[in-house]
């Protein structure tokens, strides 16, 4: 019989169920009857929701994966070279993601906790469920020091880090504490491919709050305030970019986690998906419709996509947009994060990460392109109009100015500068 290890995963301390991954690579996600049936279970996924089409059904399903995990919890996940460093130190190969979830499942994105079981704790009503009559075949994943075995060069490396008086410190999150010290703030290190990205991603954070984009505290902090780095390669620069995590919350005597789930999770695309499976009339319309306050989170939602246009981001896919459970029950519009100039970056760039109004083309895009946006997405036109003026209004008479006070590098400021020239006049900019 095929040998198994066990997660038990569990929301604001309720059981939500169990993830079986077995040594062949198939993985098995099988929701807990207490939480399915319970009409005030905390959300796990918009899917599951109350409210969604089905989701009563879908919970009964046991959510089974023959390669990889289900995409609800592969983009909990890091990417890229993180991925390759977390892989890496624990011996094992890039896809393998329930042991790399097991490894990270105490300190994922939002308030989902991932618990190895030893053969022992197994419900016996899980072993029937699998068909086991005892739990010889299974497996636990054994804790190790992560923080000790991490080697890899980096391109840019964010981590979960926890700050107490000016210093931060990498949060270990791995299965050996149960008392895990959660990390408060991701740290962003600078990039071994491109100059200065710290520095771009906080101007440009700078920027979108200035122009009425709800953005979490950020900062530069300096490397030689960041305690227990793994021994990655770093360029001879000397800032780190800060941004505090939305989905932890302090209260008097620790930090406590609030959900979130990003919206490849929502639409159930793996990360690998991110650029092409969807369109931002499809997030508008899943705002407007499910979140506790649709009118103002479709409101600030344009406001975003205008402003990753008047910036030249070009990375604006589906994990950068995400829903944020506070209350543990209702959806709303996470506020923002990952907003740079990446056209500093990539010569000739001029595209959207997802369609707008079937465009994804910047110099295209025009106020008609928001209203087609509107329209196809089921917003009337009459709720956005007055928030794209404000955000322009105030995007034309502060930025230029502000730019200038920026630390952006000067050849990145000329490049966002030569970039406000080439939009549509609908959404120019001065140079100032």
């Amino acid at each position: 019989m095929d040998r198994l290890s066990i997660l038990r995963l569990t929301l604001h301390d309720r059981l939500v169920g169990h993830l079986v991954g077995y040594r062949s690579g198939k993985n098995l996600l099988l929701f807990a009857e207490e939480f399915a049936w319970d009409p005030v279970r905390p959300t796990l996924s918009l899917i599951t929701h109350p409210r969604f089409p089905k989701s009563a059904e879908l919970l009964k399903r046991d959510w089974a994966r023959h390669h990889g995990v289900h995409p609800l919890l592969s983009n909990l996940l890091p990417e890229g070279a993180l991925r390759e460093l977390l892989a890496q130190s624990l011996k094992t190969h890039i896809d393998h993601e329930f042991e790399l979830l097991a490894w990270l499942g105490r300190d994922l994105p939002g308030a989902l906790v991932a618990t190895p079981l030893a053969p022992e704790d197994v419900p016996k009503t899980l072993l029937h469920r699998l068909a086991f009559e005892d739990s010889a075949d299974i497996e636990q994943i054994q804790p190790i020091d992560l923080a000790s075995k991490f080697s890899l060069a980096g391109i840019q490396m964010k981590f979960s880090m926890k700050e107490q008086d000016g210093r931060y410190n990498l949060a270990q999150g791995g299965t050996g504490s149960a008392d895990v010290d959660l990390g408060d703030w991701i740290i962003k290190t600078p990039s071994t491919r491109h100059a200065q990205v710290p520095l771009n991603e906080y101007s440009a954070m700078t920027l979108a709050a200035i122009a009425g984009i709800d953005i979490p505290d950020i900062r530069l902090v300096e490397l030689d305030q960041l305690e227990n780095l793994p021994p990655i390669n770093l360029p001879l620069e000397k800032q780190a970019f800060a941004i505090r995590r939305f989905d932890r919350r302090h209260y008097q005597g620790g930090i406590e986690r609030v959900h979130m789930e990003d919206f490849a999770q929502v639409l159930v695309k793996y990360p690998r998906e991110k650029y092409g499976a969807a369109n931002y009339e499809q997030i508008g319309r899943i705002l407007y419709q499910y979140s506790g306050d649709g009118i103002a989170d479709v409101q600030q939602f344009a406001r975003r996509i205008l402003v990753n246009i008047l910036l030249a981001n070009g990375d604006a896919h589906l994990k950068n947009w995400s829903l944020l459970y506070s209350d543990r029950v209702t959806p709303r519009l996470s506020p923002a994060y990952d907003i740079l100039t990446t056209r500093a970056y990539i010569d000739g760039e001029r595209s959207f990460a997802l369609n707008l109004a079937d465009n994804k083309d910047w110099y295209r895009a025009s106020m008609d392109s928001f209203r087609r946006w509107s329209d196809k997405s089921g917003i009337p036109w009459r709720l956005i109009k007055p928030h794209l003026d404000d955000t322009l209004d105030m995007a034309r008479t502060r930025w230029p100015e502000a730019l200038q006070q920026q630390p952006m590098l000067e050849r990145h400021k000329d490049a966002l500068k030569a970039h406000w020239q080439q939009l549509h006049p609908d959404f120019r900019i001065r140079r100032g």
